[in-house]
This record gives structure tokens, C-alpha cells and sequence, in this order.
């Protein structure tokens, strides 16, 4: 977690399992999402989800090495209208 992450949810899960935060669905969503980010370098970026109350859209995101190779993700929020192509779209969600 950074800095960031920690103010907006209250907690530090720094060291911890990201699992242990989550439900089964939204689990078995993460694992779907680091599966195809895995199959490609081109995988990069997914919506996940829509805020209408805050007025974003969320993402997660790919963290590469140098060489390419997945080291893990990020959740991007962009506040702005709503995203227009569908959930999970980009690994045929």
C-alpha cells in the first residue's frame, strides 16, 4: 500500500495479503486480471468498476520490470465522466 491507499482506507496492509481484504468474487477478479496481464506484455490495463458517487472509474493496471515481466498492479482512479467500454472488456469479460 502506499501513503495514499492508506489515508483513503483507513488501514495499513503493508506485508500483508491482498486476498485477506477481499471476498471470493473479488478474489477470483484479481486472479482473472493478473492471469492475462501474465499472458502478455501488451495486457496492461483493465476497468474494473464505476463510482457513480464519487464520479470515477477504476483500473487496474500492470507494474513491469525492466524486461517486461509482471512484478505486480495498481488500482488507478480517474475521476471523470464514465468510462464507456465495458467491465473486464480487454480479457473478454
Amino acid at each position: 500500500m502506499n501513503p495514499a491507499s492508506i489515508s483513503r482506507y483507513h488501514t495499513d496492509l503493508t506485508g500483508k495479503s491482498l486476498k485477506a481484504c477481499h471476498n471470493a468474487d473479488s478474489n477470483a477478479k484479481i486472479d482473472r486480471v493478473v492471469a492475462w496481464f501474465t499472458e502478455s506484455k501488451e495486457n496492461n490495463i483493465v476497468y474494473t468498476s464505476r463510482n457513480d458517487k464519487e464520479n470515477k472509474d477504476v483500473y487496474m493496471v500492470a507494474l513491469r520490470d525492466d524486461n517486461g515481466t509482471l512484478i505486480g498492479y495498481y488500482e488507478k482512479h480517474e475521476y471523470r465522466n464514465q468510462e464507456t467500454r465495458s467491465l473486464y472488456a480487454e480479457i473478454g469479460g
